[in-house]
C-alpha cells in the first residue's frame, strides 16, 4: 500500500496529494508531527520534513521532486507539457509558490496563525500577519495578470502549476485568509479546480482545535 506521510494544511503535502488523487493513485495517510522528529521519521527522511511518499521500495520527500517523479511514472493524465518551453514555465510557477510565495504569505498567516499553536511556540507576531496579509495582494494581483492571457496559471493545460497554488490558497482558504473578491479571475481559477475530483480529499480535512469555516468546502463560494 503507498503511503504518504503528511500534515493536513501543509500546502506542500497537499501538493503531492492533489497530484495523487488527480492521477487516481491510492494512498494511505499518515499524519506525521514532523516537530516532534521519531527516529523512525528521521530515517525516511533525515531533512525532518514533510511530505514522505512511500511507493513499494521506493521512499521520496520533497514535494516537487515527488510530484514530478509521480508524473514520469504515472503519465496520464499529464500535469506537464510536451514542450521544452511549456515545462519551464510550469516549474517556474511551482517555485514562485513553494518559495516567494511560501515566504511572503504562508509562512506569515498559516503558519503564525495555526503552526505556532500546534507545536506550541507562543503567539503570532501580528506584524508578520499584517506584512501576509499585504502580501497576499500582490501575488493575487499577479496570478489575475497570467490568467488574463491564460486558461490555467501556466498556459492552456491544468498542470502541476496550478496544484502547487492551489495546494498553498485551499490551506489559506482553511483559515479564512483569502479575499475571493479582489480578483475574479483568481476566484475562477479557484473554483475550476476545487471542483475536481481530485480535491475532496483536501475539502474533507478537519483539523482538531481549528475548524473550517463554511465556505471552505462549499464549491459555490
Amino acid at each position: 500500500m503507498n503511503r504518504l506521510y503528511h500534515v493536513p494544511l501543509s500546502p506542500f503535502c497537499r501538493k503531492v496529494r492533489l497530484v495523487l488523487a488527480e492521477k487516481k493513485i491510492e494512498v494511505e495517510l499518515v499524519e506525521e508531527r514532523y516537530w516532534e522528529p521519531s527516529q523512525e521519521f528521521l530515517r525516511r527522511n533525515p531533512a525532518g520534513k514533510v511530505p514522505v511518499l512511500k511507493m513499494g521500495a521506493q521512499t521520496m520527500a520533497e514535494s516537487q521532486a515527488t510530484v514530478e517523479y509521480l508524473e514520469e511514472m504515472t503519465p496520464e493524465p499529464p500535469l506537464l507539457p510536451r514542450d521544452a518551453a511549456g515545462r519551464f514555465e510550469v516549474r517556474r510557477i511551482c517555485a514562485w509558490f513553494d518559495d516567494k510565495f511560501h515566504t511572503e504569505v504562508t509562512a506569515n498567516l498559516l503558519y503564525e496563525r495555526v503552526n505556532k499553536k500546534l507545536m506550541a511556540q507562543g503567539y503570532p507576531e501580528s506584524k508578520n500577519v499584517k506584512a501576509g496579509a499585504k502580501a497576499i495582494k500582490y501575488h493575487m494581483d499577479y496570478m489575475s495578470w497570467l490568467l488574463d492571457q491564460r486558461r490555467w496559471l501556466a498556459g492552456d493545460m491544468l498542470s502541476l502549476a496550478d496544484f502547487a497554488a492551489a495546494a498553498h490558497f485551499s490551506a489559506l482558504d482553511y483559515i479564512s485568509d483569502v479575499d475571493w473578491n479582489r480578483n475574479e479571475n483568481v476566484k475562477d481559477w479557484y473554483a475550476k479546480i476545487k471542483s475536481r475530483p481530485a480535491f475532496r480529499g483536501i475539502l474533507a480535512d478537519q483539523v482538531p482545535g481549528f475548524p473550517p469555516p463554511p465556505q471552505y468546502a462549499n464549491l459555490d463560494f
